[in-house]
């Protein structure tokens, strides 16, 4: 059976987390709405006591959480939520970049047609914004800067803290997609500066279907986000809909767990990395991205061809070539394209990536398989 090494398009379920899910589907299945009984109180109960456990990743109140199915729909409302107060305050300009997901590219792209006007962020082959840049792009009608912390193709890490200081003297919003770095390499997250953080349960080790957007205040003063789904009012009138309480309790869990071992988490990361870009030196490969987390590595190996190494691959590692959310177009990665690779080498490009219950990497076998094609 081959090992699983594409925890950046999903991770497993902890046993902890299924456990309790489980718990809450079979036994203790009341709604949160429901304020009549035992069982509907049990439930907002576990439902806020996981809105504290996420809350806590980054160092934010638990008024300021927002259930959602995912990251796509906390970017859809952080990004298309502030259309309306753009619109009657005249701030109708957008930064961000290419290398987004399209989760937050494409609300982007449908507010573009509704009159915003969007700059994008240049990256390069490191595929690292310039904080510089961004402060050059601010304008008197910048509403929003939308970027990604941990890249999910690349790894790469955006400057959190010199992108909040190049925004301390201006107003717009900051909104970070966080998937890949909530409850991993959470410690830029607790800026007080970032106003909007779009987080998955799926990516940290909790069920599909459940995430977050936390919503800082300013002040005393909550963000003008008007929902973009009605019906019922649950979750601060933002994201309508009977509360997923075993999910929810889920990720709650999740987040505790990462918490508390977050930095083992890393350390044994980086070691698993550290052995595969020592192997991967002795053929010549190139990596895409720098400043990468210790949980992905994104590679191209000179006449290796990543759809072919992938099928020769399939016994041994389930590795990816891109975003799981994107693979069945078999475009080309907007993401390699933006950082201005060759078409070889985002031709050849693989991304290995794994968490904390991935003992050890098959070097051997996978470079064995490299040399093959090389050949």
């Amino acid at each position: 059976m081959s090992i699983y090494l594409d925890m950046n398009a999903t991770t497993p379920v902890s046993k902890e987390v299924a456990d309790l899910v489980y718990k809450l589907m079979v036994e203790e299945y009341g709604n949160a709405g429901s304020r009549t009984h035992e069982f509907g109180s049990n439930a907002k109960k576990a439902v806020e006591k996981a809105r504290k456990k996420v809350a806590d990743v980054v160092d934010a109140d638990k008024s300021e959480v927002v259930f959602t199915s995912g990251a796509t729909e906390s970017n859809n409302i952080a990004l298309l939520g502030l259309k309306e107060f753009g619109e009657t305050q005249d701030k109708k300009h957008i930064i961000t970049t290419r290398i987004e997901h399209k989760a937050v590219l494409e609300p982007i792209e449908y507010l573009e047609k509704n009159g915003f006007t969007v700059s994008y962020l240049d990256v390069g082959e490191s595929g690292v914004v310039n904080p510089k840049q961004l402060k050059q792009l601010l304008r008197n009608d910048t509403l929003l800067v939308s970027i990604m912390h941990v890249n999910n193709e690349t790894g790469s890490i955006q400057p959190i803290d010199k992108i909040c200081e190049a925004l301390e003297l201006h107003e717009a919003y900051l909104h970070i997609d966080a998937a890949q770095s909530f409850g991993k390499l959470s410690d830029a997250l607790k800026m007080k500066r970032i106003d909007l953080i779009s987080a998955s349960g799926h990516k940290v080790y909790a069920p599909k279907g459940i995430g977050a957007l936390i919503m800082r205040k300013r002040g005393f003063l909550k963000l003008p986000l008007k929902p973009i789904m009605f019906g019922g009012g649950q979750e601060k009138q933002l994201r309508p809909g009977t509360l997923a309480v075993p999910l929810i309790a889920g990720f709650g869990l999740a987040c505790e767990i990462a918490q508390q071992n977050s930095l083992a988490w890393q350390e044994h990361a980086q070691n698993l990395k550290d052995e595969l870009i020592a192997e991967l030196n002795k053929l010549g490969a190139q990596f895409n991205g720098e400043n990468t987390s210790p949980f992905v590595l994104n590679f191209s190996i000179p006449g290796v061809n990543s759809e072919a190494a992938m099928v020769m691959l399939k016994e041994i590692a389930a590795v990816s070539n891109g975003s799981a959310c994107t693979s069945s177009s078999y475009t080309p990665s907007h993401v390699l394209s933006s950082m201005g690779l060759s078409s070889e080498r985002i031709q050849g490009a693989i991304r290995v990536s794994w968490g904390y219950m991935t003992k050890e990497l098959p070097l051997k076998n996978m470079i064995g398989v490299f040399k093959t094609i090389k050949l």
